[in-house]
């Protein structure tokens, strides 16, 4: 029996294809790793894209969100989606960014550079806590397991603002923790650290690591449902 599988992404609204086109060639990556398995893509932000592979794949299957966190997006917002694009059987797993594996990575990227300061930039929410949570849970444990002795957290959409962390001299490193690339990651990090006087190098977001395909692949071959009410990467702490 063909298991199926949807890697799904918020996209970009101002822009849906190019987004659509970078997701699908990171699940061509991750299907290569699941032999057995039908696994299409899609974004939340290019009209009909979820109800055509929903189409495609059938009324149930692992849907997996490549968010970089948890919360009323994957617990309400997105199993309502798969419903209305007549999915109503599809489960939902666990978000990229609530996966420790994707916070190993980060570990590992940065240990790797061995920087004098780090700034972790995220999103962040004006609206939910749970955005900033998973950031500074990440921020901290760079700060403990890979040595660093400054890691900031910084935000586009909450403070502090990655536009007012200052002090990070030409040995610090910046660390997107993003799914992908897109505006955020091309313009408004690049910019906010511009007006913050960042003096250190900008990395790639770290969705777009080469070991990222690899880590979705075993989440969903692994099946853990998005959390109800505390995230598994918080177990923890």
């Amino acid at each position: 029996m063909t298991r199926t599988a949807l890697v799904i992404s918020h996209g970009q609204p101002s822009d849906p294809d190019p987004a659509e086109t970078e997701l699908a060639d990171l699940t061509a990556r991750v299907a290569l790793l699941l032999p057995g398995w039908q696994i299409e893509s899609a974004t939340l932000a290019a009209p009909r894209s979820l109800s055509r592979a929903i189409s495609r794949l059938g009324p149930q299957g692992r849907a997996y969100p490549l968010f970089m966190a948890g919360g009323w997006f994957s617990r309400v917002h997105l199993p309502a989606r798969l419903a209305e694009a007549g999915g109503p059987g599809w489960q939902v797993l666990e978000p990229l960014g609530c996966d420790p594996a994707i916070h190993d990575l980060a570990i590992r990227i940065i240990a790797d550079m061995r920087p004098a300061s780090v700034v972790l930039a995220a999103h962040g929410s004006f609206r939910s806590p749970v955005p900033a949570a998973i950031a500074n849970h990440v921020a901290d444990r760079i700060a403990r397991e890979a040595g660093v002795a400054r890691v900031d957290a910084a935000f586009i959409d909450q403070t502090p603002r990655l536009a007012s962390i200052t002090g990070h001299g030409p040995d610090a490193a910046c660390l997107p923790f993003f799914a992908a690339s897109g505006d955020h990651v091309t313009d408004d990090i690049p910019a906010a650290l511009t007006q913050a006087g960042f003096q250190g190098r900008l990395l790639p977001a770290l969705g777009l690591h080469g070991d990222v395909p690899g880590i979705i692949a075993r989440a969903i071959q692994a099946g853990v449902p998005t959390c109800a009410q505390r995230c598994h990467w918080q177990q923890a702490d």
